[in-house]
């Protein structure tokens, strides 16, 4: 699977332009602040239904403008399965005359957003029922300087992380999560409107929170399920960029995996009407990332915490590419400047060996990118941004 080319409307820094992609390796470079990052923004947005960057929807409008548009088109290039009809149709991303066949299949992915109203996300001109249909269709990794907010923020930044990669990898559990931030959302605003007049409706909270611990006991499982899955492909990674000199650790904690939770939550009422919002729960977990028995974040080198990132990265890659069928696009933001040569050069093996398939790589440096890539073997397709 690949991007094939891109059009973009008043997104960010981009009034109208058009670009047409290699199928391998894709470098744009441009001095700092010309829109080489907003290119990469674009592709994640088209992929994933949003930016990145931000979480509002506005804030990839270009100024002044009152609506946004991308469009991209993927191909899906397919060889003969071997696999029986049935295990073929089980697989949403294509449909099964053409995995039965092989061959190439596309599609044309349409995303707008007008101030004021709501966003439309269309595949080959059909809107889908829900945006999370769409979700994990096109799957993408992004490694980009920020990475690192991972390990050293708090445990939102990690429970983001982990949760934009299940929900790349299984509709349920994005349907669970978007179901369970509604639920909270909502409960939330009665208890506020419970504290504030000093009075509270009982069986109204449960409506909500009784479906919210049934949602959070779902979402414990899949996480804990995940983990137990991920942590081998991880470690794998890690010892590979660290010569296996540290031992690394990665702790799911959860209070949801207690085994009264549902007591404990009905108990907890009093300090939610008194928090106006509720204090235990799914949006509560952590992910403990440490390393030689240490809280990484703390005790943790920058090299060491370089290596953690990438090496979450490189796992989400490889489940992505196990479960999907096919490897994930990988965006690439501005690393040759964050990593050093022995890391940049383990990412260049991968991009020849097979492994990555699709690359878009950024750098404020064109002369660096050309030496670093000059003898990589493979297509190469160079878009200079600003000029």
């Amino acid at each position: 699977m690949f991007l094939q080319k891109i059009s973009l409307a008043n997104f960010k820094s981009y009034e109208y332009e058009n670009f047409e992609f290699s199928e391998r390796v894709n470098c744009i470079v441009g001095e700092n602040g010309t829109g080489k990052t907003n290119l990469l923004d674009a592709i994640y947005f088209l992929a994933l239904t949003k930016s990145s960057i931000s979480n509002q929807d506005a804030l990839s409008i270009n100024h002044q403008e009152e609506y946004m548009m991308i469009e991209g088109e993927f191909k899906n290039q397919t060889k003969t399965p071997q696999l029986s009809k049935e295990e073929l149709e089980l697989n949403s991303n294509l449909d099964s005359k053409t995995l039965l066949s092989g061959g190439t299949s596309s599609s044309l992915i349409t995303i707008s957003f007008q101030r004021g109203q709501k966003k439309a996300v269309l595949r080959d001109k059909k809107a889908y029922e829900r945006i999370s249909e769409h979700i994990g269709r096109f799957p993408v990794v992004m490694l980009s300087p920020n990475d690192t907010d991972i390990i050293r923020d708090g445990s939102e930044e990690r429970r983001k992380f982990f949760d934009g990669v299940m929900a790349q990898l299984n509709t349920e559990y994005l349907e669970n999560l978007l179901q369970y931030n509604r639920l909270l959302l909502q409960r939330n605003s009665l208890l506020k409107q419970f504290s504030e007049k000093n009075y509270i409706d009982d069986l109204l909270l449960d409506i909500y929170s009784d479906p919210l611990v049934e949602v959070s006991l779902k979402l414990f499982q899949a996480r804990n399920q995940f983990i137990t899955e991920f942590l081998p492909i991880f470690k794998k990674h890690y010892n590979t960029l660290s010569n296996a000199r540290e031992e690394v650790e990665m702790i799911y904690e959860s209070e949801v995996g207690a085994e009264n939770f549902t007591q404990i939550f009905r108990k907890n009422r009093q300090r939610d009407l008194a928090a106006q919002r509720t204090t235990i729960g799914s949006h509560k977990d952590d992910f403990v990332f440490e390393i030689n028995k240490f809280t990484l974040r703390k005790f943790g080198s920058q090299g060491q915490q370089k290596s953690f990132v990438i090496a979450l990265k490189l796992a989400q890659f490889e489940m992505l590419s196990k479960v999907k069928g096919f490897p994930p696009i990988l965006l690439l933001d501005d690393i040759f400047d964050k990593l050093d040569d022995r890391r940049i050069q383990q990412l260049i093996t991968m991009m020849v060996d097979g492994t990555f398939s699709q690359v878009f790589i950024t750098d404020a440096r064109p002369e660096r990118t050309r030496q670093l890539l000059g003898n990589l073997g493979v297509e190469i397709k160079y878009f200079e941004i600003g000029k």
